[in-house]
């Protein structure tokens, strides 16, 4: 289990550039199974989720080449299906939760798509039932092997069908949609997920010869193609990482330019850390954050009452940021309410910042209030352990403003959605060691 040691109070100067997107990747990564022609994809981030899920594609028999420094070649012209049984396979797709989207191109592609019950974070259910209805609505035969918890889905041919969908789930409408694109006939997915992420995978199917309508909607027209061609497909930055900068140059009162951030994408985010009094300063594709000299300052709603972020599907404000705007807050002028809505169980990482000395009353699993100490106290240090991606970086950017030397075990779980973070904190002036 790998550790952070970090000593708080560096002020942070200059430039970092996003990585390629996570939750874009998985999907993308993905859809390469849908074509038995080559597949290019660029600024794919070199993250332990993703790099688990390109050997999995390995393992399946998608031919992977490297052909830049985040930029890699695929070719799913001779799968070994047989994998799909074997044990191997079980245990790999156990590992990562984004694998599940592995089964709607193999189904529409193969007839025949499995999938062992997927892990990820431990932020609560996340069942799967939206991605096993929509593929029976599509005419496929569902099955489960409940000692096994082995899921598996066959169909000689989709049909297209009309489906609402129970849940706007990104995962889910990515799965089903990757399905469609091979169906015959027309499938409708109303209530579908509209996140940039699910847009940039609907424009490269589109590119590679799929008839998707209604992208950046909740309603989805697909027109099912006999099959898919080749395409080259460049992932977005990654709008969690972005946020998670900007909420770090705040909290250390440090300088920051966030590079190429795909403004056009952000949708609330800039506007949500405003709230909080940040300055955010759109230059050209970046984003300027300047010394918070005198803190930052929530904004009340305009009758006076507490300020409420809560999370939402998109165009809502992502729950993978509530973390990180909960972290900031903790030395904000006044108070705000932080509504986890989405997920289980993401709040469970406030006893931390409490051992810290931040000023947090937890309402319930879903709720907490914060009463910020507008840097008249700095949090301290302590010893912790990351829960998840999103908690451990907020756990870091609070060791990285507290008083003192902190340190964060099961680094492991941040590594899964940040590339070489600690390298990267170093060259914009962190104080971050990384021990074995």
């Amino acid at each position: 289990m790998g550790t952070f040691k970090i000593e708080g109070g560096a002020k942070l100067s200059g430039e970092i550039t996003p990585q390629g997107a996570k939750n874009e990747a998985l999907q993308i990564l993905c859809a390469v199974l849908l074509t038995d022609q080559t597949v290019t994809i660029h600024n794919i981030p070199n993250i332990i989720d993703v790099n688990k899920l390109i050997k999995l594609l390995e393992n399946l028999g998608v031919s992977i080449r490297k052909v830049g420094t985040s930029s890699f070649s695929f070719k799913a012209d001779n799968l070994n299906l047989d994998y799909l049984q074997s044990e191997q396979f079980k245990e790999d797709g156990r590992g990562l939760r984004g694998s599940i989207m592995i089964v709607g191109p193999l189904l529409a592609r193969f007839g025949k798509g499995y999938i062992p019950k997927p892990g990820g974070d431990k932020i609560g259910r996340r069942r799967l039932d939206t991605h096993f209805e929509g593929f029976i609505k599509l005419g496929a035969q569902f099955r489960y092997n409940r000692e096994e918890h082995f899921y598996g889905v066959e169909a000689k041919r989709l049909k297209g069908a009309y489906m609402l969908l129970d849940e706007a789930s990104v995962t889910g409408t990515a799965n089903i949609v990757m399905a469609a694109v091979l169906a015959e006939g027309t499938t409708t997915i109303y209530n579908a997920a509209c996140e940039p992420y699910l847009q940039q995978l609907c424009n490269m199917l589109n590119n590679m010869g799929a008839k998707i309508s209604g992208v950046g909607s909740n309603l989805l027209i697909i027109e099912g193609v006999e099959s898919l061609g080749a395409t080259e497909h460049s992932v977005l930055p990654d709008m969690i990482e972005i946020g998670s900068w900007m909420g770090m140059a705040a909290m250390t009162k440090s300088e920051l330019t966030i590079k190429n951030v795909g403004w056009s994408h952000l949708g609330q985010i800039p506007n949500v850390f405003r709230k909080l009094g940040i300055t955010v300063e759109k230059r050209g594709d970046d984003i300027y954050i300047p010394e918070h000299v005198d803190g930052y300052e929530v904004q009340n709603f305009i009758d006076g009452s507490i300020l409420t972020i809560s999370d939402a599907p998109w165009p809502g404000f992502t729950p993978d940021l509530l973390s990180i705007i909960l972290t900031v807050a903790t030395q904000a002028r006044g108070s705000v309410l932080i509504h986890q809505k989405m997920f289980e169980s993401r709040l469970f990482f406030v006893d931390k910042l409490i051992d810290m000395g931040a000023k947090i009353i937890l309402c319930d699993p879903h709720r907490a209030t914060v009463i910020g100490h507008d840097f008249k106290s700095s949090l301290k240090s302590t010893v912790m352990t990351s829960p998840d991606i999103r908690a451990g970086v907020s756990l870091l950017i609070a060791a990285l403003s507290a008083k003192g030397t902190s340190t964060i075990h099961n680094i492991e779980q941040i590594d899964r959605g940040y590339q070489n973070i600690d390298g990267r904190l170093k060259a914009i002036g962190a104080n971050i060691v990384r021990l074995d």
